[in-house]
């Protein structure tokens, strides 16, 4: 929420300085977002004096001007301003000043032929209003050379807070302005409530749907002239985001945002009959006030009269019966939404506003005959007319709720022990009442207390979070258990060695667009209220994200790309826990040793999902290399490790190129990901591990080689090798490959190391001669021959 200094100050009386303010918003709970002075912008501004003005010698519409701005001499500038006259005051912009309203900086340019600098601007150009038909006149003695912000005293910082959705009651400028002075930082100005001189009967409003509606207040203004609003008010509005468009519609916007109570005014000759606020019919359409034209249900609340809807209750009203620059005569909606109801029914319609903001929250129910008379009385004021009774139908829930409270529960739960009298200060500051034996009757626009621990959360803000001691939890003596389970330590285990192999770590949303998940089979889930289109389906994969991120890295230079991630796919089934990875650029840069620089390839992230697979406790020497990772992987370039033909542990390989144009990656890139939740994993167990028992008896090597079909796994032959005696194998790794016409034509030798580790005693030669009959006869099953 935005808001004006100035503005906050018409509230809270106060000396403290615009640091000591923001300050203490952020320690009170009121998150500082940032804070900007308008006044910046138009510092570079001066007021100037035009000293000559001349036709241009080569256009009609166009005038030469000489402007003083205090310089040491006079600009020549060419302006078409129809108002532009010797002598006249207005405000000057000289080169190199960025003009706000058009966007653009000014530089000395050629008009006609002529020479320019600078230019007189108009009210637009500065983003002060609307006027762009002449250029600003000032008053004759206003001082030449003058910064044009400090001459017309736009000094006036905007503050812009985060407002949690519980604190409704710092919806309005009032109630942020009673939380400051609450905490000390000045005092609240008493609620000037005007008096309302009013006459004759008032509107014909009436309840049909007391659930969503249970108050509707109302009364007319006759004899009104609408145009724009005061400057302050307009001043006020545009501090907060706000577009000033009439005084009529001003009126409501002004108290919405300074008291938190939203409003509607109604063009009376636009309207048939009196008012209701009932239940929105199936199929109902309505022309809303942002003109798009949305269907309502029988869930809704609307307020309508004999036509039809007029408004889509406490959240927008309707294009058909707005005020403009005819309306003579006016009936002000002043009326008690229910929070839910208003939630509901702007969740359905995907629509927002700021009277829905406050709405949904709660706004103060008892503030209907404050609210109205505000607003009654800024019309009048304004616009001129003659006010009605009001009528009130329905009643609202102001009921206040009695808590039983203690100072001594300030320390016990906040753990900050203040002094009774200052918790008496701070609750009587924020509006509650308090009795003599501490029974705290909560205000109205408190809707979010309801304990004596809201209470304590009062004082303790106030009182400042930064006080409350720091105090260690009590621990029992010893070594503390571990309580990660195994799957939060195979993925723990997981990060540290990507990591630690020299990836980068990212964090993408979960959730992606339904243009990105459709390259890996689209998403199975998506939100019904998302962030964003862009943002709306739940990833069927971790790539999506890894691609994104590796693009917005290329496209800033970077030449090798190694990122990573941990997170949940989300199938139809549930989610599931991956790691996923990019590689993407140059492998090896270009030395004088290895010449060019190399690239990626599927090796490369095969190599990395068998060293995370084995940090993960995965039994990576049983894996099987299958072909064909799937669609958006490249085919012949990709493959899938698993335990088993079912069991998939993980898929690597290149990216299909069809994928990466969908992503709008430039490049090739290879990816994997491992599937966390397929890894079998160890139960816990209380013991320790064994000690370290080295083997007595040194390891012994043979090295075989062995002639297969070209088209044969080389993992196959390793696994059947190793398959040959269990005991005494303990490894086995291909250690050359050759293919030639010596080895026949669709063949090649695969030359296998492999590794024994007697046991109880060293191995003879005859016992290496019926390992190794038993070694080729397991590879002889794959069709292999030992090479003569």
């Amino acid at each position: 929420m935005k808001f004006s200094l100035s503005w906050l100050k018409a509230h809270l009386d106060t000396d403290a300085s615009l640091t000591e303010i923001t300050d203490t918003l952020t320690d009170i709970g009121l998150e500082l977002e940032g804070v900007e002075n308008p006044a910046d912008a138009l510092r570079p501004f001066r007021v100037a004096k035009v000293i000559e003005a001349g036709p241009h010698p080569n256009a009609d519409k166009l005038q030469l001007l000489k402007v003083d701005d205090g310089s040491d001499k006079p600009w020549q500038v060419v302006c078409g301003a129809p108002n532009a006259r010797k002598d006249m005051v207005g405000v000057f912009g000289p080169p190199g000043t960025y003009i706000p309203g058009s966007d653009f900086t000014l530089k000395p340019v050629k008009i006609r032929d002529v020479e320019s600098f600078g230019m007189m601007c108009s009210a637009r150009e500065l983003e002060l209003g609307e006027d762009h038909d002449g250029i600003i006149e000032l008053p004759s003695d206003a001082p030449v050379g003058t910064s044009y912000a400090d001459y017309a005293q736009l000094d006036d910082p905007v503050i812009d807070v985060a407002i949690t959705p519980n604190r409704q009651d710092c919806m309005g400028v009032r109630g942020i302005a009673r939380d400051l002075a609450a905490s000390g930082l000045g005092t609240l100005k008493p609620l000037a409530l005007p008096t309302v001189q009013r006459g004759g009967t008032g509107p014909d409003i009436a309840i049909a749907d007391s659930e969503g509606c249970p108050a509707f207040f109302g009364c007319t203004v006759s004899g009104v002239t609408n145009g724009a609003s005061p400057d302050w008010m307009q001043a006020r509005l545009k501090s907060a985001g706000q577009k000033p468009i009439s005084a009529l519609v001003d009126i409501t916007n002004y108290v919405t945002l300074d008291q938190g109570r939203p409003l509607h005014v109604y063009d009376v000759a636009k309207l048939k009959g009196g008012l209701v606020a009932r239940k929105a019919k199936d199929g109902e359409k309505l022309m809303a006030l942002n003109d798009k034209e949305y269907t309502l249900d029988d869930t809704m609340t609307v307020i309508a009269d004999q036509a039809g809807a007029h408004g889509i209750g406490g959240i927008m009203g309707g294009a058909t019966n707005g005020t403009d620059e005819n309306t003579t005569d006016v009936l002000i909606e002043c009326a008690y939404f229910d929070p839910t109801h208003i939630a509901r029914t702007g969740q359905k319609l995907m629509l927002t506003s700021d009277a829905r903001q406050r709405f949904e929250r709660g706004v103060d129910p008892a503030f209907l005959e404050e609210g109205i008379a505000i607003a009654t009385a800024l019309v009048q004021e304004l616009c001129g007319g003659t006010a009605s009774e009001i009528t009130r139908a329905g009643e609202a829930p102001t009921e206040q709720r009695v808590i039983d409270y203690h100072p001594r529960q300030c320390a016990a739960l906040g753990g900050l022990d203040v002094d009774p009298d200052r918790q008496h200060g701070i609750l009587e500051a924020l509006g509650f009442g308090i009795g003599d034996d501490w029974q705290i009757t909560v205000p109205t626009w408190r809707r979010d207390v309801a304990g004596w621990q809201d209470l304590v959360e009062e004082v303790i803000r106030m009182e400042g979070l930064d006080k409350v001691p720091s105090t260690p939890l009590p621990r029992k003596p010893g070594v503390a258990k571990p309580t990660a389970s195994p799957e939060q330590l195979a993925e723990r285990k997981s990060r540290r060695a990507a990591a630690a192999r020299g990836l980068n770590e990212v964090v993408n949303w979960s959730f992606i667009s339904e243009k990105e998940a459709a390259p890996f089979g689209g998403g199975t889930w998506s939100l019904a209220n998302p962030i964003s289109e862009d943002l709306k389906v739940m990833r069927p994969s971790l790539l999506p994200g890894l691609i994104s991120a590796a693009q917005r890295n290329a496209a800033r230079g970077a030449s090798s790309i190694r990122l990573f991630e941990v997170g949940r796919r989300y199938l139809e089934s549930s989610e599931h826990p991956t790691i996923g990875l990019i590689l993407a650029g140059e492998n090896r840069t270009r030395n004088w040793q290895s010449g060019g620089a190399t690239k990626f390839n599927a090796y490369d992230a095969k190599a990395e999902v068998i060293a995370i697979l084995a940090a993960a406790g995965a039994p990576t020497d049983k894996l099987m290399d299958f072909a064909e990772a799937g669609d958006h992987y490249h085919p012949g370039q990709s493959g899938t490790l698993r335990l088993g033909p079912k069991k998939i542990l993980a898929a690597y390989g290149v990216l299909h190129p069809s994928t990466c144009k969908a992503m709008g990656f430039k490049g090739t890139a290879v990816a994997a990901e491992i599937f966390l939740d397929a890894i079998p994993l160890k139960k816990k167990s209380g013991h320790m591990r064994d000690a370290f028992a080295p083997p007595a008896l040194q390891v012994v090597t043979r090295d075989f080689a062995f002639i297969v079909d070209a088209d044969l796994p080389a993992g196959d032959l390793v696994r059947a090798v190793k398959g040959a005696d269990k005991k005494l194998i303990t490894d086995a790794r291909i250690f050359d490959l050759f293919e030639g016409a010596s080895v026949g034509e669709g063949k090649k030798s695969l030359a296998v190391e492999v590794t024994l580790q007697p046991l109880e005693a060293s191995l003879t030669e005859e016992d290496l001669k019926t390992l190794s009959d038993k070694v080729v006869a397991n590879a002889a099953k794959l069709g292999a021959e030992l090479r003569g």
